[in-house]
């Protein structure tokens, strides 16, 4: 008898230098399961040939957003796919920071320019002391839209231009601009089963904030206190109650920023195709291969893990 067939979710085209996920495919191949990697939007793939479906390197979906929730609606009609497509919409827009900051979630200040205006920057900062400001697309991941920038004349008319440039497409999201990511980088927490794996530090390029592979940036494992530990729960516990969620997903990563005083502030809450750093924890990818199969095996009542599609 075969093994369970896993899908290992990716994209067209995926970057050289991506290496990260091969000690989960070699764990799950040495116990026995059956790995694909297809890609996501390619229409030949029938997913109902999988026992589960991972997201793990579909990176090129932000901008077509809308699709790729549309294809994890449809592929969940055919096999257990994880995330589930509520967690994969909800997650998808950066929306979901002032979600969880409204019910208690430590984010930096965050003014939200919707999608299809044309804010007034000068005005939005006339009040606010902050001599860097920094700018960032509802719709996207690795950086990609971002912008830093100076809150002085020169400045601000870059970011206007920003702005008109994207705001036709996306909404996008304004905050104070917090310097300790050139110097401690952000802290990932990697969470399987709704507990604590593996942590890492990522640290920028010198003089840069991009905390990514893609940018250069470096990364080391890290030893989170009990403090930190738990903030992370706090907010996956608070995301869990926005989604309805009645078990814990089978995968999250939190990361943080230092805000002012030192302060945890939430930066993202990768809940759809986030790096694990495998690499950082030996024991983190046999955990995840385990937790894989026992969700592959597992009957598939609908309510097992539920999420409201709101």
């Amino acid at each position: 008898m075969s093994g369970p067939r896993i899908a290992l979710v990716t994209q067209r085209a995926l970057p050289d230098w991506e290496r990260d996920d091969l000690p989960l495919a070699d764990v799950l191949r040495d116990r026995g399961a059956e790995v694909a990697q297809p890609v996501w939007d390619d229409p030949a793939v029938d997913w109902s040939g999988f026992d589960l479906a991972l997201v793990r390197t579909a990176w090129d979906y932000a901008p077509r957003r809308d699709a790729f929730v549309a294809w994890a609606e449809r592929a969940a009609r055919a096999t257990r796919l994880h995330n589930p497509p509520a967690v994969l919409r909800w997650n998808t827009d950066k929306a979901y920071l002032l979600e969880l900051a409204r019910a208690g979630a430590p984010l930096l200040p965050t003014l939200w320019l919707e999608r299809g205006s044309a804010p007034d920057l000068v005005a939005l900062l006339a009040d606010r002391p902050w001599p860097r400001a920094f700018l960032k697309p509802a719709f996207g991941n690795a950086a990609d839209g971002t912008l830093r920038f100076t809150t002085d004349r020169p400045g601000l008319a870059l970011a206007t231009a920003h702005v008109a440039d994207l705001l036709p497409r996306t909404a996008m999201l304004l905050q104070p601009y917090e310097e300790s990511v050139e110097r401690e980088g952000e802290l990932s927490m990697i969470f399987i089963e709704g507990a604590i794996s593996h942590a890492v530090r990522k640290l920028p390029v010198a003089g840069d904030y991009r905390v990514q592979d893609d940018h250069g940036a470096t990364d080391a494992p890290y030893a989170p206190s009990q403090v930190e530990l738990a903030t992370a729960r706090r907010l996956l516990a608070l995301a869990g109650e926005r989604l309805g969620l009645e078990a814990p997903l089978l995968y999250a990563r939190v990361d943080f920023l230092r805000g002012p005083g030192g302060a945890l502030c939430l930066n993202e809450l990768e809940l759809v195709e986030p790096s694990l750093f495998f690499r950082h924890a030996p024991a983190a990818a046999p955990r995840f291969a385990d937790a894989i199969l026992a969700r592959a095996r597992a009957p598939r009542p609908s309510g097992a893990l539920r999420a409201r599609a709101g």
